[in-house]
């Protein structure tokens, strides 16, 4: 059977991103009950958070490039500059699980969402880091192969 690791990237970032979709849906949900939630900052305009804004946009936007790239890329370059993307977004989320512990109250279906989202992240490294290590020649064969069985 052909490992296909750019088909396994691209599904483990969907699945880190609507992850990270459905922790912050499940940080607001208190509000459509009628409950305060967590102010990290207080605001009273949106410029006031202007800058959390743009690091957000940022944050969802590198996945959906990488998956995009990694669809129509296989260069070497690429697999390694992947690679380091990778292990930054999961230093990422160790930190947010290790932040989100001393937040009261400690909110565990949140800590227990992003413990999954970090084991997605260390998955994503693994495969990553078999893909950066995969000879060019070899996954040229792969989907040479892949496309006669097509």
């Amino acid at each position: 059977m052909a490992v296909h690791y750019r088909e396994r990237i691209i599904t483990l970032w969907s699945v880190f991103l609507l992850g990270i979709l459905f922790h912050t849906q499940l940080g607001l949900m208190p509000l459509f009950h009628g409950l305060p939630v967590v102010e990290s900052q207080r605001a009273t305009t949106i410029n006031d958070i202007s800058g959390i804004m743009w690091l957000m946009l940022g944050f969802f936007v590198l996945p959906m490039l990488a998956m995009m790239v990694t669809a129509f890329t296989d260069s070497k370059r690429y697999r390694i500059i992947h690679f380091g993307l990778t292990v930054f977004y999961s230093i990422m989320n160790l930190l947010h699980v290790l932040l989100d512990l001393f937040v009261k109250p400690v909110l565990w279906y949140q800590i227990a969402l992003i413990l999954f989202l970090l084991l997605v992240g260390l998955l994503l490294n693994v495969t990553a880091f078999r893909w950066m290590r995969l000879p060019l020649k070899a996954n040229k064969q792969q989907e040479k192969l892949t496309s006669l069985h097509s």
